[in-house]
């Protein structure tokens, strides 16, 4: 199966550090000088002059990538979960992430509910089966939207829909403004506040830029030891979730959770217990989250983002400035060596 793309070139994204603002009257190499005002006033220009030209209703979808029924997707079947955080192992492991407070062969952690963070991709939960008072683990990450609200918020287009599905990241243009932790409806990306100089947004990228390009499943699939986690084309892994609902019946929900939810999920759930009581969202539209969002972007005047546009061009271009002035490579700011990225 091949998953590589000559859509687009990728590459691993640097993060530089931001210059501050000088004090008045200041010129010094430490802040933004005049050339690099200007220079950052004309990048915002262009960006302003893009936006002011597109048709209104490309304004979002631009951003976004778009629907593809057939993107590479991920099949959570919950009923088979032993809870066992092999995945969460794994997803450390191959992303390079710091190394856990609790081991993650300490089952302890299940006791109390996790959420993902700046250096956790994925967690396991445990919630109680009403039926029977036995333990149900639910493994939690990114959803990878078809269409995601994520990107649709971006303004400088950070994180994008992937042609291959995966939602992705570019560090070096995003500005910190955290508004994709605000658009989630699962509330996944997370925020990085270790260094005030370099604003990063982390979640699971779908192994991306380290494995899927590659033509290798996500790690997380491969080191379940129950097949708890199904990896292939959406159309496939809707056809098995399926086959297990209609070969099961009295064991299943009749319900694949994420196959509509908010116009569709990169990952899909498949559950003998109500999704309601591990605590899925039960009130998600199926309307993709751009399409709800879309009549109001486009009306918005075109003077409430040209501060926000003038501010992300400055910043763009003191970063790559003062990056160049001390004579940095981008590997030394690489906090995890492996996350999702492209090239514009």
């Amino acid at each position: 199966m091949e998953m590589k793309s000559d859509r687009i070139k990728y590459r691993e994204i640097s993060a530089g550090s931001i210059c501050l603002p000088p004090a008045m009257g200041d010129g010094s190499r430490h802040g933004i000088s005049r050339r690099a005002f200007l220079t950052g006033a004309i990048a915002a220009g262009g960006c302003l002059a893009a936006l002011a030209f597109m048709p209104r209703q490309n304004r979002v979808a631009a951003r976004t990538g778009g629907e593809n029924l057939d993107d590479y997707c991920m099949l959570m079947d919950i009923s088979r979960c032993i809870g066992c955080r092999r995945c969460e192992a794994a997803c450390n492991r191959v992303n390079d992430l710091p190394a856990p407070a609790v081991s993650f062969e300490d089952k302890s952690v299940l006791s109390e509910h996790r959420r993902t963070d700046e250096i956790t991709y994925t967690v396991v939960n445990r919630y109680a089966d009403p039926r029977t008072g036995g333990p149900v683990y639910l493994k939690t990450q990114c959803n990878h939207c078809i269409e995601p609200a994520c990107a649709s918020v971006c303004l400088v287009g950070a994180l994008q829909k992937s042609p291959e599905g995966p939602v992705i990241y570019d560090e070096s243009l995003c500005v910190g403004c955290r508004y994709c932790m605000v658009a989630c409806p699962f509330y996944i990306p997370t925020f990085e506040y270790d260094d005030v100089s370099r604003p990063a947004i982390q979640k699971c990228f779908m192994c991306y830029s380290n494995r899927l390009l590659e033509g290798e499943v996500p790690a997380c699939a491969v080191e379940c030891p129950v097949e708890a986690i199904t990896f292939g084309r959406r159309s496939e892994v809707l056809n098995l979730a399926r086959q297990r609902i209609l070969g099961k019946p009295n064991k299943y929900v009749d319900h694949i959770y994420g196959e509509h939810e908010a116009g569709g999920l990169g990952w899909l759930y498949i559950s003998a217990v109500p999704f309601e009581d591990m605590g899925f969202p039960a009130d998600l539209d199926t309307t993709p989250a751009p399409n709800l969002t879309r009549e109001f972007l486009s009306s918005v005047p075109l003077v409430l983002i040209i501060w926000p546009a003038m501010l992300a061009g400055f910043y763009l271009v003191s970063k790559k400035r003062n990056g160049t002035e001390n004579g940095e490579t981008t590997e030394k700011h690489m906090p995890h060596k492996h996350r999702g990225s492209f090239d514009d």
